[in-house]
């Protein structure tokens, strides 16, 4: 069974729409037609740095809203964008905010921890685990939390439910008024709630999701949000989904996700991050050279943000710097 028929509460955080812009000297290195290949701009929406996870927040938050919180919990990576986007939004709305996060204190620095630090989020360091374990954790702080007397609202990883979702369902009726004649969205799938929520708008034959290795289920993950979201089924196998962009592991640095970052910012100027926009770029790529994705049709690649990241992932900032231009004075 879906959501109820009546919209959610919603909590005010950025600006809409965001702008869908093309990327003709992009496309023309892909292979496309200079007019075929259009950018949505999630990365704009304002609060925290922008990115996706601002539309499922907007959702999230007014539901705790709704329900008395005085806390937002959440988890993730060391460098995940949607502990620092949770953490802006608790700014704004005047909630505090504890990011329980894989890893310790010596995992990762700069980057997104920067900006938790400077919106005040509090970090729990939950030790080498993923998934069940890190839910499991922050349900422990929650309790915690409960017993000190605050009210505190878990949101699961990435703002992945069927919540957070509904923002995503949103953006895809968005993306239809700025483009009737869109072919195909192309999106990181990391914890899957953007995805499922264009899925569920657009049908699964316009969502091309590339899997950045943050789910052990990608397929299932997001039939089983869509399912939550309106009652609709899909079978795992009408998805479309690339798997072939995760190389060693979600955190790593694959070749095809830095060729992807420098192409985008030698061509359009534009900066994405190796773990999510760089893989979807790069599966975006890897579509049109095998003719999944063809020429003379509108795709979008949907910018989901991320720039704090690259400023926090060591590799690929040093990749960056070894391929800067020096002259002598």
């Amino acid at each position: 069974m879906g959501l109820d028929s009546g919209a959610p509460r919603r909590a005010a955080l950025a600006t809409w729409p965001t702008p869908l812009e093309p990327a003709p000297r992009l496309a023309r290195e892909l292979g496309l037609g200079a007019e075929d290949l259009w950018i949505k701009r999630e990365d704009l929406t304002g609060l925290g740095g922008g990115g996706n996870k601002v539309r499922k927040l907007e959702w999230i938050c007014g539901a705790a809203l709704a329900e008395g919180a005085t806390t937002l919990v959440t988890t993730g990576a060391a460098q995940s964008n949607h502990a620092r986007l949770t953490a802006a939004a608790g700014a704004r709305l005047g909630l505090d905010v504890v990011l329980v996060l894989a890893g310790s204190a010596t995992s990762s620095s700069s980057g997104n921890l920067v900006l938790d630090g400077l919106f005040g989020a509090t970090v729990v360091w939950a030790g080498n685990v993923r998934g069940a374990e890190l839910a499991a954790a922050a349900e422990r702080v929650a309790q915690r939390l409960r017993q000190r007397g605050a009210v505190p609202a878990v949101i699961p990883l990435g703002g992945s439910s069927p919540l957070g979702a509904y923002g995503y369902a949103e953006c895809g009726r968005e993306l239809l008024g700025q483009a009737p004649d869109l072919d195909t969205v192309v999106v990181a799938l990391g914890s899957g709630g953007t995805m499922a929520g264009l899925v569920d708008t657009l049908g699964p034959g316009k969502v091309l999701g590339v899997h950045c290795g943050a789910v052990d289920d990608p397929a299932g993950t997001v039939t089983e949000l869509v399912s939550s979201l309106s009652g609709t089924v899909h079978a795992p196998e009408a998805l479309r989904l690339r798997l072939d962009q995760v190389g060693a592991g979600y955190s790593t640095l694959t070749e095809e996700s830095m060729e992807a970052l420098t192409l985008a910012g030698r061509t359009e100027g534009i900066a994405l991050d190796p773990v999510y926009t760089g893989r979807a770029l790069a599966g975006l790529r890897a579509a049109v050279r095998d003719g999944s994705v063809a020429a003379g049709r509108r795709t979008v690649l949907l910018h989901s943000g991320g720039l704090p990241g690259l400023f926090g992932h060591s590799a690929a900032v040093a990749r960056a710097q070894d391929a800067l231009t020096v002259l002598s004075p």
